[in-house]
């Protein structure tokens, strides 16, 4: 007996000592961010099925390609993160360069390497330049998370917002992009038309329809990487005919199907800090100033086959449609049918973490320029010159209000 509750006691000692050992490592080990904080987990509700393509495609949007794997000949970048860091928006150092459009008549530089410069090459090969003459504009790339959602709001609920004959008079015209869509791109059978033309919602100028049109062209013009429907490489137009041209996939349809899923399934950008009284009162000032005319805080997703984005309420902050943002912003390039003064509004969510994404400084509007919030709303002109006049007349402590709201999302 004696031996038995000597033994207890030392067990229960030694249970101590452990259990002491455990709680003082785990003060040593990092933690991680928080869940509020992370823009590249997945979204809640996937099946065990969904997050095992969703692992997939995260490893290949993480994959960092070589000549023997793809890459090139001519290329901008070798992998999808490394202009989509931690799947928020992109810095000066990863832009993008389009070129040859200067108005809605089409691109008149393909045949000289358009629309996008690819100035990186593999050894044996040459950078593209961009042609004398060929309106341009240099690109951030844009945040990823969340833009499954945006993929899924009905284009009658888009329709909706659009005014783009100013019908109520409150300067604000948005406009859908009716633009032409490639035949390899599926198209839904709920799609509106107009003259065989479909509403698109991505890119800067909302120019492309869908994520997998996006993330093919990504792929192909961004890394020179081939694939079913675009199986040809980007090709320099100094050095002739390409000398090794590419007329296979260099990755399967499996891949690239699972780097949009990975895509479509990301978590969209939480609001922080929501409830404090400044922000609260900074999103006020937001409205009151005539903000959300533009960026329209809730949308909702139509009926989807991933349950876990089926008829869901989000706040992207944007309504998807073309404004004209005054001459400050006018590049002389645009895309598809938009004006070159044209631009889709930007969705906020995710912009109180774009600095962590971007080196601890701040590149917005769509080429980086902006290097503050305050300095992104003084550039903004056109159909939102009313609301930049109106946040100018603010009183500092309201002005601080309303950064801090736009900080929050």
């Amino acid at each position: 007996m004696l031996f038995l509750k000597l033994k207890s006691l030392r067990t229960g000692k030694y249970l101590l000592i452990i259990s002491a050992l455990i709680y003082s490592c785990s003060h040593l080990v990092p933690q991680g961010p928080a869940e509020e904080l992370l823009m590249n987990a997945p979204l809640p509700g996937l099946s065990n099925s969904q997050l095992l393509l969703f692992q997939e495609g995260a490893a290949e949007f993480d994959e960092v390609y070589t000549q023997e794997t793809g890459l090139g000949p001519i290329y901008v970048s070798n992998s999808c993160a490394s202009c989509h860091k931690d799947d928020n928006r992109g810095h000066p150092f990863t832009m993008l360069v389009r070129f040859g459009q200067h108005d809605t008549s089409g691109n008149q530089f393909l045949h000289l390497g358009g629309p996008q410069l690819q100035h990186q090459f593999i050894p044996g090969f040459q950078g593209e330049k961009i042609p004398s003459g060929a309106p341009h504009t240099r690109l951030i790339a844009p945040i990823v998370s969340g833009t499954g959602f945006l993929e899924l709001v009905p284009d009658e609920d888009i329709l909706k917002m659009a005014d783009p004959d100013d019908a109520d008079g409150d300067g604000i015209s948005g406009r859908a992009h009716w633009n032409e869509v490639p035949e390899w791109v599926h198209v839904s059978s709920h799609a509106q038309s107009v003259n065989g033309r479909y509403l698109c919602r991505f890119g800067k100028k909302a120019s492309t329809y869908n994520l997998h049109q996006q993330v093919t062209q990504a792929f192909n013009q961004d890394m020179g990487i081939t694939t079913t429907f675009l199986p040809h490489d980007p090709f320099n137009p100094a050095e002739g005919t390409n000398p090794v041209p590419n007329f296979s996939a260099d990755i399967s349809d499996q891949s690239l199907n699972a780097t949009v899923f990975y895509i479509q399934t990301l978590q969209m950008p939480a609001q922080r800090n929501k409830l404090h009284a400044d922000v609260l009162q900074g999103k006020e000032i937001f409205n009151l100033i005539g903000c959300q005319k533009c960026h329209t805080e809730k949308l909702k997703t139509g009926i989807a086959a991933i349950s876990a984005l089926s008829e869901k309420e989000f706040y992207p902050y944007t309504d998807l449609l073309l404004h004209d943002m005054g001459t400050a912003l006018d590049d002389g390039y645009t895309e598809g049918y938009a004006l070159s003064s044209e631009w889709r509004t930007a969705p906020l969510w995710g912009l109180g973490l774009a600095g962590t994404a971007q080196g601890g400084k701040l590149f917005l509007m769509h080429d980086g320029r902006a290097t503050s919030i305050e300095m992104a709303i003084q550039m903004h002109g056109g159909e939102a010159q009313k609301s930049q006049k109106a946040f100018d007349q603010l009183e500092a402590s309201d002005k601080n209000k309303l950064v801090q709201f736009l900080q929050s999302l």
